[in-house]
């Protein structure tokens, strides 16, 4: 049997979940599908308010990639801004850290990952970029073409054109260091972003666990992924 390389990813607080009696830690169960179809071993790591970012070497021991899940918006102040949107929702201080300070180690130590919606505003704000509060229209329940420009092999796919899923009302507004925009929607929003002079990992706005199980190019974003883990 092909060896299935572990990928961690850091559980979302949620209030609710019909199968426990307590609120919950949570992970999306199309996302986690995702990756064990891709041939990988997804793992939720406890999001620990007190631990520091010099812990993750321990933590990830035996862990060969990172997926950051989407999830609730980041604080504006983590990215120096004041609150100016009546929009902003699950903000959430142990989340923000928690990525926040995952990304930084993953991006040190060149680790294999994959961030999503969420996760690509985290890895721009760990660069130092910033994000549009708001956006409107929004993006949620919202199915529309994107076109990559370059590096289709990173993403696993052939086709530069994929019918993507999006659920989101915030965007890239400054762009971090290092990133560089390599898919955008019609209307030219930033849609995927890569780390110049690295192949370990993408950022993707959309959602492709939303539609991997029906459609190969978006399933394909995840066997190229647990492919770079292994």
């Amino acid at each position: 049997m092909t060896h299935r390389p572990r990928i961690a990813l850091i559980g979302r607080f949620s209030t609710s979940a019909s199968a426990l009696r307590y609120r919950g830690v949570v992970g999306a169960r199309t996302l986690l599908e995702s990756v064990w179809r891709g041939g990988g071993d997804p793992l939720l790591l406890y999001p620990a308010d007190d631990l520091g970012a010099d812990n993750w070497d321990r933590r990830l021991i035996g862990i060969s990639g990172v997926l950051f899940p989407g999830g609730g918006d980041m604080d504006p102040s983590s990215y120096g801004q004041p609150l100016v949107s009546e929009h902003i929702y699950d903000v959430d201080r142990v989340q923000d850290q928690q990525d926040l300070s995952l990304a930084r180690y993953v991006l040190d130590q060149a680790i294999p990952f994959l961030a999503v919606c969420r996760g690509m505003h985290v890895m721009n704000v760990a660069l130092g970029g910033t994000l549009q509060q708001h956006i409107e229209p929004t993006h949620r329940h919202y199915v529309h073409e994107v076109k990559i420009e370059h590096d289709l092999l990173r993403f696993g796919v052939i086709a530069n054109q994929l019918i993507c899923s999006c659920y989101h009302h915030q965007a890239i507004q400054k762009l971090g260091e290092g990133l560089e925009i390599v898919a955008r929607a019609n209307d030219g929003m930033a849609e995927a972003l890569l780390v110049k002079n690295s192949d370990r990992g993408i950022c993707v706005q959309w959602h492709p666990e939303d539609t991997a199980e029906t459609d190969p190019n978006q399933q394909a974003i995840f066997d190229s992924f647990v492919d770079r883990c292994r």
